[in-house]
C-alpha cells in the first residue's frame, strides 16, 4: 500500500481520536485565580476611572475641559496600543515554558502599580507643568496596563474550548472585577479623607491598593494554566495586514465591539460622575461608599443569575434582558431619586443589569476567535482581543473626555455650591447619558448580532473535524 495514503489514514485516526478525547476540565482554584487577576487589575484601573477626573479637577487644579482632554487623548493612545501589543503577542516566534501569555501578568505588575501611584501625585509645577505631568503620567499608566491587561484578556480561548466554561471564566472575571469595584468605592475615599492634605491622601491610599493588587496578579500567574496555544512556525506566510483583512470578515466581532462602545461609556462615565453627584446633588460624598456596598451586591446577584440565564435563553437574549434592566434602573432614578435611599435602590437596579451584560462580554469575545479562525483560517487570539479592546478604550476615552466636558460648559465650579445648569448636567451625565446608549445596544445587539449557540457548535464541530 502506498505510504503515503497509510500516512494519511494514521493522521485522520489521531485526529478522530482527539475529537472524541474529552478534554480537561477546568479546576475551581484556576477559575478562582483568573477572577482573581481581575481584581489586581481594577485595584488599579478603577482608580483612574472613578477618581483621577475629581482629583484632576479639585487636587491637581485642572481645568475640568482639560481633564476631560487628558483622557480623550491617553485612551485614544491606549487603544491603538492595543492594536499593536495584540499584533506583537500573536506573532511571537519564542514561547517558553512560562507560556504565550502569563509571562507578561508577572513581569508588568510592579511597573504597573508604580505609574498608577504617579499619576495621584501632585507635583509643585505650574499649571502647564501639571497639565503635561497629568498626560505624562496616565498614556504611560495606559501603555503599561495594555501590555499587562492584553495578554491576560486573550488567555480565555488558551484555557479552554469548552463553550460552558469560557462563560464561567467570564463570570469570574467579571465578579472579579466587581469585587474589586467595590472595595475601591466602598474604601478609598473613606481612606483619603482620613488625611487633612488630599495631596498626600491620594498617593498613600492609592499605594495601599496597588500593593493589593500585584500580590492577586502574581496569584492569578502561579494558578491558570494554557492548554490550546497555537505556536506560529517560523514559516507562517501570513502578514500583519492580512491579519487585519482577515479581523474584518468577523462580523460578531465587529458587533460586540460596537455595543461595547455603547455600553462601556456609559458604565465608565457613572463612573466617574458619581462622586461629583453624592457631593453636589445628595450633599454627602460619603453616600459613594454606601451605594458602592449595596449596588455592587446586587452586582454579583447579577453575575450569579447571567449563567443561568444564559443556559435557559442564551447569551443574546441575557445580553440584552441585562440592558433592559438597567434602562429601567436609571430611567427611575432620574425621576425619583430625590434622597439618598431611593437613589441606592435605583442604582442596585441598574448594577444588577448592568453585570448581566459586563459578565457576558468576555465570554462573546472568545467565541469571536473560533468564529474568526472557522470563517478565515487563522487564529488570531491575540488581535481580536486587541480589536475588542481599542473599542472599550476608545469608550473609556469618551467615558474621560464628555464629563469633562460638560462639566466645563454647565458652569461647574469645585467644592462649591452648584448652580442649577451644573446640577442638571450632572444629572443628565448619571442617568440620560447610559439610558440612551443600553437602550441603543438593545436595537443593534437584537437586530445584527448573528453568533447563536446553536451557529457556535456547528463552527467548534466544523473545527474539530478540520
Amino acid at each position: 500500500m502506498d505510504q503515503s495514503l497509510i500516512r494519511r489514514q494514521k493522521e485522520e485516526a489521531v485526529n478522530i481520536e482527539r475529537v472524541k478525547r474529552k478534554p480537561p476540565q477546568l479546576t475551581l482554584k484556576e477559575k478562582v485565580a483568573y477572577g482573581a487577576g481581575d481584581i489586581g487589575y481594577n485595584f488599579m484601573f478603577d482608580l483612574g476611572q472613578i477618581y483621577l477626573l475629581k482629583f484632576y479637577t479639585d487636587t491637581l487644579g485642572l481645568p475640568a475641559s482639560v481633564a476631560g482632554m487628558v483622557f480623550l487623548v491617553s485612551k485614544i493612545w491606549d487603544a491603538f496600543s492595543d492594536f499593536t501589543i495584540g499584533t506583537w503577542i500573536d506573532h511571537r516566534k519564542h514561547i517558553g515554558p512560562k507560556g504565550k501569555f502569563r509571562p507578561f501578568i508577572l513581569y508588568t505588575a510592579v511597573p504597573l502599580a508604580l505609574m498608577t501611584i504617579t499619576s495621584f501625585i501632585t507635583p509643585g509645577f505650574s499649571l502647564d507643568g501639571r497639565i503635561i505631568w497629568a498626560f505624562a503620567t496616565y498614556m504611560a499608566f495606559g501603555t503599561i496596563y495594555s501590555i499587562s491587561s492584553i495578554p491576560y484578556g486573550s488567555m480565555a480561548p488558551a484555557m479552554t474550548k469548552n463553550l460552558n466554561e469560557r462563560a464561567e471564566l467570564s463570570a469570574f472575571r467579571q465578579a472579579g472585577a466587581n469585587l474589586g469595584l467595590l472595595i475601591t468605592t466602598v474604601g478609598f475615599m473613606p481612606l483619603v479623607l482620613l488625611f487633612d492634605n488630599n495631596k498626600i491622601g491620594y498617593p498613600v491610599t492609592v499605594a495601599i491598593f496597588v500593593l493589593m493588587g500585584v500580590l492577586l496578579q502574581i496569584y492569578s500567574y502561579a494558578n491558570i494554566k494554557e492548554r490550546y496555544v497555537e505556536i506560529k512556525p517560523k514559516t507562517e506566510t501570513h502578514t500583519i495586514k492580512e491579519s487585519y483583512k482577515a479581523l474584518m470578515k468577523n462580523g460578531p466581532l465587529m458587533i460586540v465591539s460596537l455595543v461595547n462602545l455603547f455600553t462601556i461609556s456609559a458604565y465608565n462615565v457613572k463612573l466617574a460622575v458619581q462622586v461629583y453627584y453624592c457631593q453636589y446633588v445628595l450633599n454627602n460624598v460619603t453616600i459613594v461608599s454606601y451605594m458602592g456596598f449595596f449596588s455592587m451586591g446586587c452586582a454579583f446577584l447579577g453575575i450569579a443569575f447571567a449563567p443561568l440565564a444564559q443556559k435557559k435563553i442564551g447569551k443574546k437574549l441575557t445580553y440584552m434582558l441585562g440592558c433592559a434592566i438597567w434602562v429601567a434602573g436609571d430611567l427611575l432614578a432620574l425621576f425619583f431619586a430625590k434622597e439618598a435611599v431611593i437613589f441606592i435602590l435605583c442604582a442596585c437596579l441598574a448594577f444588577f443589569g448592568n453585570a448581566f451584560v459586563n459578565s457576558l462580554n468576555w465570554a462573546l469575545v472568545s467565541d469571536c476567535v473560533e468564529y474568526g479562525e472557522w470563517k478565515t483560517g487563522r487564529r488570531t487570539e491575540g488581535i481580536v482581543y486587541s480589536f475588542f479592546t481599542f473599542f472599550r478604550k476608545l469608550s473609556q476615552a469618551v467615558a474621560g473626555f464628555i464629563p469633562g466636558l460638560v462639566l466645563g460648559l454647565v458652569g461647574y465650579v469645585p467644592n462649591a455650591v452648584q448652580s442649577a445648569t451644573a446640577i442638571f448636567g450632572i444629572k443628565a451625565l448619571m442617568f440620560i447619558y447610559p439610558v440612551v446608549l443600553a437602550a441603543a445596544t438593545i436595537v443593534v445587539f437584537g437586530f445584527f448580532y448573528r453568533l447563536t449557540e446553536q451557529k457556535y457548535e456547528e463552527i467548534t464541530a466544523d473545527l474539530s473535524r478540520r
